[in-house]
């Protein structure tokens, strides 16, 4: 099954763009493209291959059909990359350093240049960089990368892949499955921007961090700032334009250390969970109370799995959203390309980010049970929740903070979700301690769906089989219903198979309508005045099994009347206002 954006795929430049808008310059390489590949048996003291087995288009996974493989990786495998290098003319002088960047390789990587180990990278969600200046040489050079990946095997993250998917879980993917990229940078550069808005004073705190000392030159509302480096500074906001989904302004940015120059952007906007007039906690936006109107968003595609086929279908699921009224997507157990961020700040679409579940197999009463019985346990039940092992406990809290610090500075994430549904949840108050530190200007989901601590300012809900009725929460927490609804409607031609996984089934757009109108009007629209402060309708597309989402898997068919459903949607955004 091919998307529209998959059948204009150029098999020689896949996702040209430049991989990360916050931070950009203009001396960079894209590598994405035809790159050789080879699946080994796994055994002690690897070589690289001497022979290959054909050609791979980075930076789709060996199991997606637009890699041109079409081979599931295993335990019991390596899978190995190579291509050459050519480094522009240009590029050959000794006051540069040369930075290669791998945005997600899932899920244990070791990268070769020439021959020679240049580093190493756990974790398949989040981007790493090496240095490579001491292995790159002038003109052509080979570039390595050794790949192995457990998918469920392991205690490691792994998200909805499975090695025996159906229903909720999924085709497991492998290996580099985003944008990979080489940048020349001065010696002393800038490795990193820090940006916190902060609108009740008008101003954007920053810290520039540098490889050197002394001080940048921020450029920001045609004004200049002379600001120190690897320390925290503040710059004025003149003209004060709050970010919102309504109205999604973003300032450019540009920082200049030394020689070198990056492009970037920030957004004036603040987000919290706070007690409205009728002593109500909500979520805020901009010292408003702005209702979470949003789905369920797992980034999958038929074509691509974990990789979008393009920039423009990345855009296209997110406009698509935007234009039936929605203002929020939860970005579920996956972290996206920092382009799809960038394309959420500048279109205005509110983001819940959730952080990767892993851990050990699946105790099916810890993660399913609590959906019809409404228990709860204690999370620092290791055994229950699949989290004996300490390195992997260990290992979560890096991955954690990795995504925290990799996403920090996007302004339309409002919300972390540290843990969902049990999924190797543990010591979930450490966590939000942990996020707190590295982020303390947005809220946290703690325990999305079940297994609440009782901690924090959210109490979080899934609720599928039975009617919704509010509650409020005896904590005095801001009430969401962070997943519900999950209507199933197969479209002839347009399902990944004969299954027909989903929650509530209908055989016409028509009787879907009906069903998926009436659940909000009786069930969404009353409980907003009593205290719901936001809603997250299972999902965006189809996935794989499931086809519960109001598009099709392969984004050519919208179940749903759209003037209706955007209509719908702004009667509930409205009703979230205060009066």
């Amino acid at each position: 099954m091919l998307t529209p954006f998959g059948e204009k795929l150029s098999d020689a430049l896949p996702l040209q763009e430049h991989p990360r808008p916050q931070m950009e310059r203009e001396n960079w390489l894209n590598l994405n493209g035809q790159w050789d590949y080879a699946i080994t048996e796994t055994v002690q003291g690897e070589t690289t291959p001497i022979h290959w087995d054909g050609k791979i288009l980075v930076p789709f996974s060996p199991e997606a059909p637009l890699s041109g493989v079409n081979r599931t990786l295993d335990s019991s495998h390596t899978l190995w990359y190579s291509r050459t290098l050519l480094l522009p003319g240009n590029w050959n002088a000794e006051q540069y350093r040369y930075l290669l960047h791998f945005d997600a390789v899932d899920q244990e990587a070791c990268v070769y240049v020439n021959d020679r180990e240049a580093g190493t990278h756990m974790g398949g969600y989040t981007a790493f960089v090496l240095d490579v200046t001491d292995y790159i040489v002038p003109g052509e050079n080979q570039l390595v990368v050794r790949v192995h990946d457990d998918t469920d095997e392991s205690w490691h993250s792994r998200g909805k892949q499975s090695s025996k998917r159906g229903g909720i879980w999924y085709t497991p993917q492998s290996g580099i499955w985003q944008t990979v990229w080489m940048e020349r940078v001065p010696r002393e550069y800038i490795t990193g921007l820090d940006m916190v808005a902060d609108i009740d004073n008008e101003l954007l705190h920053i810290t520039v961090s540098t490889e050197g000392t002394g001080e940048c030159t921020v450029f920001s509302e045609g004004k200049e700032y002379r600001l120190p480096v690897n320390e925290p500074a503040k710059i004025p906001v003149r003209e004060l334009h709050l970010w919102s989904p309504e109205n999604p302004y973003l300032y450019p940015l540009e920082i200049v250390y030394g020689s070198d120059r990056v492009k970037s952007y920030f957004a004036m906007r603040k987000t919290e969970v706070r007690m409205d007039k009728k002593g109500i906690k909500r979520l805020y936006l901009n010292n408003v109370p702005c209702f979470h109107n949003g789905l369920l968003d797992q980034g999958y595609w038929p074509d691509g799995l974990y990789t979008p086929p393009s920039d423009d279908a990345m855009v296209y699921d997110i406009q698509t959203m935007k234009d039936l009224g929605f203002n929020m997507l939860r970005k579920h157990i996956k972290v996206e390309p920092m382009r799809w961020y960038y394309h959420c700040d500048r279109l205005g679409m509110l983001v819940w980010q959730d952080m990767v579940n892993g851990g050990g197999r699946y105790k099916f009463g810890v993660i399913s049970v609590p959906l019809v019985s409404g228990i709860h346990i204690k999370d620092n039940h290791y055994r229950a929740f699949a989290r004996e092992a300490e390195e992997g406990r260990r290992e979560y809290a890096r991955e954690l903070m990795e995504m925290i610090c990799q996403l920090k500075n996007v302004p339309s994430i409002v919300l972390w979700v540290p843990f969902n549904e049990g999924w190797g949840q543990f010591d979930s108050a450490k966590a939000c301690q942990m996020i707190n530190e590295l982020d303390g200007s947005r809220p946290i989901d703690h325990a999305s769906g079940w297994h609440d601590q009782k901690i924090g300012d959210i109490k979080s809900l899934h609720v599928y089989f039975r009617p919704y009725k509010f509650r409020k929460d005896k904590k005095n927490r801001a009430v969401v219903l962070s997943e519900f609804g999950g209507y199933n409607l197969p479209v002839e031609g347009h399902t990944w198979n004969k299954a027909n996984f989903g929650y509530k089934g209908f055989a016409t757009e028509e009787e879907f309508w009906t069903a998926y109108e009436k659940l909000f009007r009786e069930q969404i629209l009353p409980a907003i005045p009593k205290g719901l402060a936001a809603t997250v309708y299972t999902q965006v597309t189809d996935v794989e099994d499931e086809v519960n989402g109001l598009m099709t898997y392969d984004r050519r068919i919208v179940k749903v009347p759209k003037e209706k459903i955007r209509a719908l949607n702004e009667e509930i955004i409205a009703l979230g206002k205060e009066k």
